[in-house]
């Protein structure tokens, strides 16, 4: 299977602006990424999509593809990544007539996945036969769905997921499922399912790759940033 690894990181940040580039432990964001996807030896082709020579540059220091920039449309707050990923796999094809098997999106925000996700989510997809796959953490029994609550307009509460009454919220961690929720470290997806009649970036059969919840903490504020700075500055444990 060839996998081509795609970078998102566009210019404009209204959270954290310049986060790409901004120093984290020692280098730039981005790099943290470009790095491990590189450490992995997972991809037929690496490339980043972006609208910033500043991030272009940074990238191709670091050893990675940037065929092209992004158009500014495709670049907005706004913007999905479904018509940024069409955009850079029909690039490919049309100039270069290069298309891979499947592709792996990979967000600069998530700088603590590591090079056997990359792996062991891409070897889930073969296994599997699924459309896609994408990395998971295991949601805090405190927000688990079955405790979540809705309020009405009388500000009246009652169970969110079968609208039961409070009283009926399950109180032992022990008795609750297992629930999950995608932390943006990996989007992988067959190539064909951009093309479907209704396309995405998922199809109709997704696999969920678990992955603990430390390596898939996404930055998306200041203290996501304070938290990640903690976690690659503290030295491993001795194995001695």
């Amino acid at each position: 299977m060839n996998v081509l690894g795609v970078i998102t990181a566009r210019g404009g940040s209204k959270g954290l602006p310049g986060k790409n580039l901004r120093p984290l432990a020692g280098k730039p964001l981005i790099a943290h990424t470009i790095d491990t996807a590189r450490e992995s030896k997972a991809f037929d082709r690496l490339m980043l999509t972006t609208d910033d020579a500043a991030i272009a540059a940074a990238g191709r220091a670091c050893g990675c593809e940037v065929p092209f920039m992004r158009p500014a449309e495709l670049a907005r707050d706004e913007t999905p990544h479904l018509p940024v990923l069409q955009h850079a796999v029909d690039w490919l094809r049309d100039h270069e007539r290069y298309e891979p098997d499947a592709v792996m999106i990979l967000q600069p925000t998530s700088p603590l996945r590591r090079a056997q996700d990359i792996r062991e989510s891409i070897a889930m997809l073969e296994r599997s036969g699924a459309d896609s796959v994408v990395s998971v953490s295991e949601v805090p029994a405190h927000y688990n769905p079955m405790r979540t609550l809705r309020v009405d307009d009388r500000h009246l509460a009652s169970l969110f997921v079968t609208g039961e009454p409070v009283r009926r919220r399950i109180n032992r961690r022990q008795d609750m499922p297992q629930a999950w929720t995608m932390n943006g470290a990996i989007y992988l997806f067959r190539t064909s399912v951009l093309r479907a009649a209704e396309p995405s970036l998922y199809g109709d059969r997704t696999a969920a790759y678990v992955m603990p919840t430390t390596y898939g903490i996404s930055i998306d504020s200041l203290d996501d940033w304070e938290e990640v700075t903690r976690i690659l500055e503290t030295p491993a444990p001795s194995r001695e």
